[in-house]
């Protein structure tokens, strides 16, 4: 399992970081993973206010904090940077971190930022899928770039996203759904593998973690959301499905949460320890 960190908010600092780090590996998760936004726009602020720290720089600072857990992006926008630069700053990234890397992509959605930065929104599509080729053409210069086996999680819940895992992806990395759509996704998935004669992505969702007293019941509840028994069912249906690694979002839309990472802290524990006792079970 693994947990997706906020690297931003007015909250959050460098000693908070660390902490969340530190609270993470310590708390047995495998995985550690953080957003990505350059120019923080009025629609980027809307959802992930400022600060925010570039994830090349935090997991490299948080590689040398951390011994074991694992470290990546969820999700690295792929078009706000030059395929080269991404190559090398992951292949880097993978062997200083003694190959801990995960790099989850994806084509990014705020229009504003995108026009800060002078990329094109409407060839996002093209530009993701051309710069990713070139990524994975860098890292087979051993001598140079030395980019190992670093996976990557291509994300996106759209048919898009689906069809740019199985061509270009070791696993496809969705965010946040109800179990019904993901059950309906992963039939789909299968079916456009198989039209592509390519394997089936692994699957690596992310999924919020909203820690409730009482049963969630909506419709439209996500994975992720409501009681501890809630959670752990949907841990499971999730490896019943297949999943490798579920990342745990325990971000839910109020800036003032990086302010009191407690609650975040408490839910995850709570989740680990259950989980520790389901595979016990099991």
């Amino acid at each position: 399992m693994g947990v997706n960190v906020p690297n931003f908010g007015p909250g959050t600092a460098p000693g908070l970081l660390r902490r969340w780090a530190q609270t993470v590996e310590g708390l047995g998760f495998d995985l550690l993973m953080v957003s990505d936004h350059i120019a923080v726009t009025p629609d980027v602020a809307e959802q992930y206010p400022a600060p925010f720290y570039e994830p090349f720089t935090t997991l490299a600072w948080l590689a040398g904090l951390t011994g074991r857990i694992m470290l990546g992006t969820t999700v690295l926008i792929v078009p706000y940077r030059h395929p080269l630069l991404v190559a090398r700053m992951a292949a880097n990234l993978n062997e200083l971190s003694g190959g801990r890397l995960v790099l989850g992509v994806g084509v990014g959605w705020a229009v504003q930022e995108f026009d800060a930065l002078g990329v094109p929104f409407r060839q996002r599509g093209k530009l993701t899928d051309d710069y990713l080729r070139t990524v994975r053409a860098a890292w087979e210069n051993d001598e140079d770039y030395r980019g190992g086996r670093i996976p990557i999680w291509v994300g996106g819940n759209s048919e898009a996203g689906l069809r740019r895992a199985v061509r270009l992806g070791d696993a496809w990395h969705p965010l946040r759904f109800t179990m019904p759509w993901l059950r309906e996704a992963v039939d789909r998935l299968t079916e456009l593998a198989g039209a592509q004669r390519r394997p089936v992505p692994g699957l690596v969702p992310r999924i919020a973690l909203r820690l409730t007293e009482s049963p969630v019941t909506s419709p439209g509840r996500l994975a992720g959301e409501g009681t501890i028994d809630q959670i752990l069912d949907d841990l499971t249906q999730l490896h019943l499905l297949g999943a490798g690694t579920v990342v745990l979002d325990p971000f839910n839309g109020d800036p003032d949460e990086t302010h009191h990472p407690e609650a975040a802290w408490y839910a995850l524990a709570a989740i680990s320890a259950g989980a520790r006792h389901l595979g016990e079970q099991t």
